[in-house]
C-alpha cells in the first residue's frame, strides 16, 4: 500500500491539472459555440424582417421602430437598433444608450458570424451581434442585443458532467491500479480479461464494477437525450414530457366549450366540432397526453351518450381522453354565460364598440356555476397536488375555489382574451373578486407581455400585495402567483389536412361550388359572427378595393364564413343585420347577373371544409379590432404547404407580433385595408413564397405542443419545489 501512495499523489496532481486545462478549454469552446449560435440567430431574425426593415428604413421612423420592436418578440432578443455611418437611426425601447454605434460597427463583419461581442462585465449575460445590412441599406448595420444568461448555465452543466466523468475515471484508474499491484495470481488476470471480453458472464466478483460502468453510461445517455430533446415540439415529445411531469396522473382541463358536441337531428345523431380558437389549441394537447376535459354539455344529445358519471371517451373515432360534462339550467346559462361572460367581461376586455352590462343577478349565477365546475374538477383529480389547466374568462373565480379544496394543487390559468388596462378593469363592480379568484392560480398566463403588464398594474392598484417585477409574480400573503406570457398556437402538422385535397383541387372545387370563373381570385375571412372580428370593416375594405381597382371587378370574390354566435344577445343580432345589409349593398353596387363580389356563408363549417377554403384562397384577411391571438391566421399559414397565398393581418391581434411577414394593417383604416388587399392580389409568387416560408417556420417552431410543453414544464418545476418544501417542513422542528 505504501508503494501506491506516491503514485496516487501524482495521479491526483495530474487529475487536478487536467481538470484546470479542461475547464479553460470548455469555457473557450462553449463561448465560441454560443457566440456563433447567437449571431446566427440574430442574423436569421434580421433576414426574416429584411423586406419590412429595408422599406421602413427610408420611409417611416415609426414603422422602423415597430419593425425593430417586432424582432424583439423572439424569446431571447432583448433589444434591436439600426445604425448608418456610425450613427443610430432607430432602436427598440430597451436598447441601452451606452452602446455606441461607431464602436459596434467597427466590429462588423459581412459574414455575420465573427466579431460579435459579449458585453462586460460577463455576469450581465448579454450578447451583441452586429449584422451587416449594407447590401440593402448603404453603410447600414443592425445591432441585436440578446439574452445570453443561459451560457453560464450550459457551461456549468458541461463542466459538472466532465468533472464527474474525469473523477470517475480517476477513481476507477486508482482502484484498478492498486488492485492490479496486489494481484499475483494469473487466474485473476485471466478472469478479468475474460470479463472485459464478455466471455465470463457468471463471474461474480466483477459485477459491482460493471454495474458502475453501466450506471455511468446510462447517465451519459440521459444527458445526451436531454440535449436531443431541444428540437421541435411534437405530439410525441409532449407526450413524453407529460409522462415525466404527471407521474401517471391525469391532466385535468377546465373549459366552458366542449371539443365535441352531440346533436340530434330527427333520428340522426351527429358530432359537431365547435368554431372556437380555444378548442383548436387545446384539443391536440389532450389527444397527445390524455387526461380529462371538464366542460359544459351544451348539445341537445349530450346527455344521451355519457355514462353514469357524465363522462364520454373522445374523439369518437379514436378515443384518447375523457370528456366530463357539467349541466346547467337555462337560467344559469343566461346569467353565467350570456350575462357575465359575454355581456360584461367580453366587452370589458375588448376595445370594441359595445358597452359592458353589469347585473347583480348574473353575477350570482356566475359565482354558483364557477363553484360547480370547481367541484367537478376536484372530483376528477388523482391526488392532492394535481396539475390543473383552467381556461379563459368564464372561470375567473374557479382557481381560488379549487385552491380552497386542493391547497397543494398546481393551477395554471390561461386567459385567452386581452386583459384591459387598470383603469378599464376598475369600472367592473366585481373587480376585487375577479382578481382574487385569478390569484388563486399558481401560474396565470396571457398571450402577450402587454396583457401581463396590464394585469400586474391592476393588481398593484387594487389588491394589497407585493409585485415581484424581477420574477414577474404577485405575492399575496403566503401565496405566490407567477404571471407569464405564453403565445398560443396551432398543432403542427394540422391533422385535418390529411383529409383535405391539394391546393389546385381545392381551388377548382371552390370555384365550381360558388359558380366562379376558372381564373377567379378568391379572398377569405373566417370568423364567428362577433363584433370584435371587424367583419363590417373587412367588407368595407373589399368595397373600397373594387371602387379604386376596376381590374378586380368581376374577377375578385370575397368569401366570408360567419359562424352564428351568441344569437340570444341583442348586440349580436344587430351585428348580423348590419353584415347582411352591407353584403347586399356591395353586391348590388358591383354585382352582375353572373358575378357576385361577396359570398356570405352564415353557417358552421367543419374543420376540413374550412381548411379547403384556406387552401383555395389567394388572400386571407384577418381584421380583428382587438384579439388575444387569433388562430385563424396561424391555421391559414399551416394550411399552405404550397407556400403561396398572402395573409393580411390586423395589428391589433396577438398573431401580428409573431407573423411579421404578413401585410399588417389597421382594420379601422378602410383605405389601408383595401391597399393591402390590392398588394396581396398583385404580389409575385416569389415574394409570396418568401413570406409564407418565414411564417411557416414560426408556426412550426412555436406550435401548440411547445405552448403546452413550456407551461407544463414550468408547472412541474413549481410542483417539484413545493413538494421539496413540504418534505422539509415535515422534517424541521416546529
Amino acid at each position: 500500500m505504501r508503494r501506491s501512495v506516491p503514485f496516487l499523489v501524482l495521479l491526483l496532481l495530474a487529475f487536478m491539472g487536467l481538470v484546470a486545462l479542461a475547464d479553460s478549454a470548455i469555457a473557450r469552446i462553449t463561448m465560441r459555440w454560443e457566440d456563433e449560435d447567437l449571431t446566427r440567430r440574430a442574423r436569421l431574425a434580421v433576414v426574416a424582417a429584411r423586406p419590412m426593415l429595408q422599406y421602413a428604413w427610408y420611409t417611416s421612423g415609426d414603422m422602423l421602430d415597430s419593425v425593430l420592436q417586432g424582432i424583439t418578440r423572439d424569446e431571447r432578443v432583448i433589444a434591436v437598433a439600426t445604425c448608418t455611418n456610425g450613427k443610430r437611426v432607430a432602436a427598440s425601447t430597451l436598447f441601452p444608450r451606452e452602446v455606441d454605434c461607431g464602436t459596434a460597427e467597427a466590429r462588423r463583419d459581412k459574414s455575420g458570424l465573427r466579431n460579435a461581442a459579449v458585453l462586460a462585465p460577463p455576469g450581465n449575460g448579454l450578447h451583441l451581434s452586429v449584422i451587416d445590412f449594407s447590401n440593402a441599406v448603404d453603410s447600414g448595420a443592425v445591432l441585436v442585443l440578446q439574452d445570453a444568461s443561459f451560457v453560464g448555465g450550459r457551461q456549468d452543466v458541461t463542466r459538472g458532467l466532465l468533472l464527474a466523468v474525469l473523477l470517475s475515471m480517476a477513481i476507477a484508474a486508482s482502484i484498478v491500479t492498486v488492485w492490479f499491484s496486489r494481484l499475483t495470481q494469473r487466474r485473476w488476470v485471466e478472469k478479468f480479461r475474460l470479463v472485459l471480453a464478455g466471455d465470463a458472464p457468471n463471474t461474480q466478483e466483477f459485477r459491482p464494477l460493471l454495474r458502475d460502468v453501466r450506471a455511468l453510461a446510462r447517465t451519459l445517455t440521459d444527458e445526451q437525450t436531454d440535449v436531443d430533446r431541444a428540437g421541435p415540439w411534437t405530439p410525441e415529445r409532449l407526450r413524453a414530457t407529460m409522462e415525466r411531469v404527471l407521474d401517471d396522473e391525469k391532466l385535468v382541463v377546465l373549459a366552458n366549450r366542449e371539443p365535441y358536441i352531440h346533436i340530434r337531428e330527427g333520428e340522426q345523431l351527429r358530432v359537431m366540432h365547435p368554431a372556437s380558437g380555444l378548442v383548436t389549441a387545446l384539443e391536440p394537447v389532450l389527444r397527445a397526453c390524455s387526461g380529462v376535459w371538464v366542460a359544459h354539455g351544451s348539445g341537445n344529445a349530450d346527455r344521451e351518450v355519457v355514462d353514469r358519471h357524465d363522462r364520454i371517451a373522445v374523439p369518437p373515432d379514436e378515443p384518447a381522453y375523457q370528456l366530463r360534462r357539467v349541466w346547467l339550467t337555462s337560467e344559469e346559462e343566461d346569467g353565467y354565460y350570456y350575462g357575465v361572460s359575454n355581456e360584461a367581461l367580453w366587452p370589458l376586455c375588448h376595445v370594441a364598440d359595445a358597452r359592458p352590462q353589469f347585473r347583480a343577478s348574473d353575477w350570482e349565477h356566475y359565482r354558483r356555476v364557477n363553484e360547480r365546475f370547481a367541484k367537478a374538477v376536484c372530483d376528477e383529480v388523482d391526488g392532492d397536488d394535481p396539475i390543473i389547466l383552467v381556461q379563459d374568462y368564464h372561470f375567473a373565480l374557479a382557481p381560488r375555489m379549487i385552491r380552497e379544496r386542493l391547497p397543494r394543487a398546481t393551477i395554471i390559468t390561461f386567459w385567452h382574451i386581452p386583459w384591459p388596462n387598470a383603469e378599464r378593469i376598475g369600472i367592473c363592480p366585481w373587480r376585487d373578486e375577479l382578481l382574487d379568484g385569478l390569484l388563486g392560480s399558481s401560474i396565470l398566463a396571457f398571450h402577450t407581455q402587454q396583457h401581463c403588464n396590464h394585469f400586474l398594474d391592476a393588481v398593484d392598484q387594487y389588491v394589497e400585495s407585493r409585485i415581484d417585477r424581477e420574477a414577474t409574480a404577485v405575492v399575496k400573503g403566503e401565496e405566490r402567483t407567477l404571471v407569464r406570457s405564453y403565445p398560443i398556437s396551432v398543432a403542427w402538422p394540422v391533422r385535418w389536412l390529411d383529409r383535405v385535397p391539394p391546393v389546385e383541387v381545392c381551388r377548382r372545387d371552390i370555384r365550381a361550388r360558388l359558380g366562379l370563373a376558372d381564373d377567379a381570385l378568391i379572398g377569405l375571412g373566417v370568423d364567428r359572427l362577433d363584433y370584435t372580428k371587424g367583419i363590417a370593416e373587412r367588407l368595407a375594405a373589399v368595397d373600397e378595393l373594387l371602387t379604386h381597382h376596376a381590374e378586380y371587378r368581376g374577377r375578385f370574390t370575397f368569401v366570408q364564413v360567419a359562424a352564428p354566435s351568441r344569437t340570444k344577445l341583442r348586440r349580436y343580432q344587430e351585428l348580423e343585420q348590419e353584415v347582411l345589409a352591407r353584403v347586399e349593398e356591395i353586391n348590388a353596387r358591383w354585382g352582375t347577373a353572373t358575378y357576385r363580389p361577396i359570398h356570405l356563408l352564415e353557417q358552421h363549417l367543419e374543420p376540413p371544409d374550412v381548411f379547403a377554403l384556406m387552401r383555395a384562397a389567394n388572400v386571407v384577411y384577418v381584421s380583428s379590432l382587438h384579439d388575444g391571438m387569433n388562430l385563424v391566421a396561424k391555421e391559414f399559414v399551416a394550411a399552405r404547404d404550397d407556400e403561396q397565398g398572402v395573409l393580411v393581418l390586423s395589428q391589433f391581434t396577438g398573431a401580428a407580433r409573431e407573423l411579421t411577414e404578413a401585410l399588417v394593417v389597421n382594420p379601422y383604416d378602410v383605405r389601408q385595408g383595401a391597399t393591402a388587399l390590392a398588394a396581396a392580389l398583385a404580389m409575385p409568387r416569389a415574394e409570396q413564397r418568401e413570406r409564407m416560408q418565414a411564417m411557416r417556420r414560426v408556426v412550426a417552431e412555436f406550435n401548440v405542443y411547445r405552448w403546452a410543453g413550456r407551461m407544463m414544464l414550468e408547472a412541474a418545476d413549481l410542483r417539484r419545489r413545493q413538494r421539496t418544501a413540504g418534505r422539509l417542513s415535515r422534517l424541521l422542528p416546529r
